[in-house]
């Protein structure tokens, strides 16, 4: 039977009589040695969690109200910490700025339909640039980096749209790249000369190369995309790298961005599937030894996280397949809530409350503690839309978010559970910090864990850190002692998202983990 249902009853029925109401029953503590830490078992080296500016920012980023533009960045970027304790924003490592095609000089002869889903290019027709183009992401660009934000990302979902085969920031249809067949030089000189300008730390070429990203029936398509092949990403990683290093260029390739995990290791014949062999195996062309090219494969954790056995397992797998790639390293690169998920959730209404930044924590722990993963990166930053994949909210500045037109000029900043959940990895677990071993001796199946509670642990060595996530699903509060791990004065400082609670801040003694009810609690220490 429902224990809370009992409990609720009976509060509803004394508070109907004027009698006492009970408190809640304490949480009852696990047998003793439930979680060990192990701080010589070393995993991955944390690189980075990030954020892309799709496709908001050409408009907010040009708002008259700068107050609300700093609102939206700090909690973003920021590392600082107000009054309370409680962290200003979430602290992202890294920022993904969108190369744009020219969809939105085109209008709607782009055939895009929604007018926030084209964007500007910076360069024309003639090949001459303008740098004053998509000056909204310009401005979230330099925001990220005066709060410190150590990476930067330039992506592309669609080479210029006067390079392509039809015009248009969208495929015409077969499975190959929209490009013209003289124009991979030209492709490669556009990015290159981008990144020269905004110094980027990273290019990402190619996005989710498995769709199609064609137009519908009505000849219309729904934003920038191009597919590719698996021998067109080669193409085009070899184009840029022979013009990044004939430039001296700082920035390195990173590929993939895989639409979702299992085309890391099959879907083969498609010829856009098996990407950690056919891009970094031995038996054929390869990127592993490819000059200003990162040994990394970047995927999407889009429609692999339903059930929770198909979301361990997937993650399992693409492990394995990036261990036989010559340890190919693994970042996953775009997420949201997309779609149905389990009957669970869904994209679509909006929802901000903490049973969507659970599933998100829930995610971000297995691409983390099962994939390997060493960097974690969202989708939009920031969303206009009735839709559940955003950090940041807009409404307009009627409150109204159906039509989210109206929030081109100005509009209402709102926060979500999404973005205080993924801060508690993001703003606490920084670049450099190496995973170590997690032991839940009572609960040791991952399957098992992704519908309960989950713990991951971060060292850094230089500071002597120790940072470590739990993640509670369940309706009642956890109560799991702690051995293997020694820290100064015996505290934890803990940061907590639930419901009522956005990472806020107070101590607890180390010896214990204490989780509330459906939360994440970050707690950071000093390892003696």
């Amino acid at each position: 039977m429902n224990k809370l249902l009992i409990y609720t009853s009976v509060l509803l029925l004394s508070c109907s009589k004027g009698g006492v109401v009970p408190a809640l029953p304490p949480a009852q503590p696990e047998p003793a040695k439930k979680v060990v830490v192990t701080l010589d078992n070393e995993f991955q080296t944390i690189h980075s969690f990030g954020a892309s500016d799709c496709w908001s920012a050409k408009f907010i980023g040009k708002w008259a109200d700068e107050a609300k533009k700093n609102q939206i960045a700090d909690l973003l970027f920021s590392l600082d910490t107000l009054a309370n304790g409680q962290p200003k924003g979430i602290g992202l490592s890294l920022w993904r700025m969108n190369i744009g095609a020219g969809s939105f000089e085109q209008g709607a002869a782009s055939n895009i339909t929604d007018e926030w889903r084209r964007e500007e290019c910076f360069q024309n027709a003639q090949g001459q640039y303008d740098w004053t183009k998509q000056a909204g992401s310009q401005w979230f660009l330099k925001a990220a980096r005066q709060r410190g934000v150590p990476y930067t990302l330039g992506f592309s979902i669609s080479p210029p749209v006067h390079m392509t085969v039809n015009g248009k920031a969208f495929s015409p249809g077969g499975g190959s790249l929209n490009l013209k067949a003289d124009r991979m030089a030209d492709f490669a000189n556009f990015l290159v000369e981008v990144c020269r300008h905004f110094e980027f730390t990273y290019l990402s070429p190619i996005n989710e190369p498995q769709w199609d990203w064609k137009a519908g029936n009505d000849g219309k398509a729904s934003q920038e995309g191009s597919p590719a092949q698996n021998s067109e990403l080669l193409a085009v990683s070899k184009a840029l790298s022979d013009k990044l290093v004939s430039t001296g260029s700082k920035t390195t390739i990173v590929t993939g961005e895989a639409g979702q995990i299992d085309y890391l290791y099959q879907r083969a014949e498609s010829g856009r599937g098996n990407q950690l062999a056919q891009l970094f195996g031995t038996s054929g062309p390869s990127l592993a030894n490819l000059p200003k090219t990162e040994r990394v494969l970047a995927y999407h954790s889009y429609f692999s996280t339903c059930d929770d056995a198909n979301l361990v397992n997937s993650r399992q797998t693409a492990l394995q397949a990036a261990r036989a790639a010559g340890n190919t390293a693994l970042w996953q690169s775009e997420f949201g809530i997309l779609g149905d998920i389990c009957g669970k959730y869904n994209g679509y209404p909006r929802n901000t409350g903490i049973d969507y930044g659970l599933y998100v924590a829930k995610v971000i722990h297995n691409d983390l503690a099962v994939a390997n993963v060493t960097s974690w990166q969202w989708w939009l930053a920031i969303n206009p839309y009735d839709y559940s994949d955003g950090l940041v909210y807009i409404n307009g500045l009627d409150g109204q978010y159906k039509n989210h037109d109206n929030a081109r000029e100005s509009g209402q900043v709102i926060d979500s559970k999404q973005l205080w959940a993924f801060g508690n990895y993001a703003r606490f677990i920084r670049p450099g910090m190496k995973r170590v071993r997690v032991q839940i001796e009572n609960n040791p199946d991952p399957v098992a864990q992704a519908g309960s509670y989950m713990l991951s642990a971060y060292k850094d060595e230089a500071s002597r850190k120790i940072v470590l996530v739990a993640v509670n699903m369940t309706d009642q509060a956890v109560s799991l002692p702690l051995s293997g791990l020694s820290v100064t004065s015996n505290r934890f400082t803990t940061y907590t998202t639930s419901q009522v609670k956005s990472l806020a801040r107070a101590t607890a003694a180390a010896d214990v983990i204490q989780m509330e009810p459906k939360s994440v609690t970050t707690l950071v220490g000093t390892y003696n």
